[in-house]
């Protein structure tokens, strides 16, 4: 029986001179081994999109917000009867809401992009996306998915970073 002070056991047994390839015992059967590497192979490539598939999340949601705030600067006074009479945002009078709104969605967007301050803006971003699903009450069922495809995405980023192909990313390696 092992105590929390026992030696940990030898990892002689796992070296890899006593290991067939893909890093199994050589005692393992041959379509497990095969299997193992394969496995390894497609957890290597996959991880090599990382990269890629942060970009394009980045992408794809700052364009989408980045569209919507240009579409309320193009007609200011539209976006101001809209805050005022169709979105109910809470908290917020009318004007100070839309200023907010349409700041947030012009200015995030492009740090987004960057990468930079990326896990902040993603952050922002979904404060954006939370308070358009509440204040609009009526929103369509296919409308309410895409908030949550958003959503979905702003928090992967917000959780694993804005990835290697960022201004953040080069900045913690210039700088540590």
């Amino acid at each position: 029986m092992s105590t929390p002070l026992s030696p940990r056991p030898s990892l002689a047994a796992h070296s890899p001179s006593s290991t067939g390839q893909g890093g199994l015992p050589a005692g393992w059967p041959w379509p497990v081994r095969q299997a193992s590497r394969w496995l390894g192979g497609l957890h290597a490539g996959l991880d090599a999109l990382r990269p890629l598939a942060a970009l394009a999340a980045r992408l794809w949601v700052a364009q989408v917000f980045f569209l919507a705030g240009l579409t309320k600067l193009r007609d200011w006074g539209t976006t101001l009867d809209l805050f005022a009479y169709e979105y109910q945002v809470p908290l917020l009078p009318p004007p100070v809401a839309a200023v907010l709104g349409t700041g947030a969605e012009v200015l995030l967007p492009v740090l987004l992009m960057l990468g930079l301050g990326g896990r902040l803006a993603a952050l922002g971003l979904s404060a954006v996306n939370v308070v358009a699903v509440l204040s609009l009450p009526d929103m369509p069922d296919a409308a309410f998915q895409l908030h949550l495809f958003w959503g979905s995405l702003l928090a992967a980023l917000a959780i694993y970073g804005p990835g290697r192909w960022s201004v953040d990313c080069w900045l913690h390696r210039r700088w540590g």
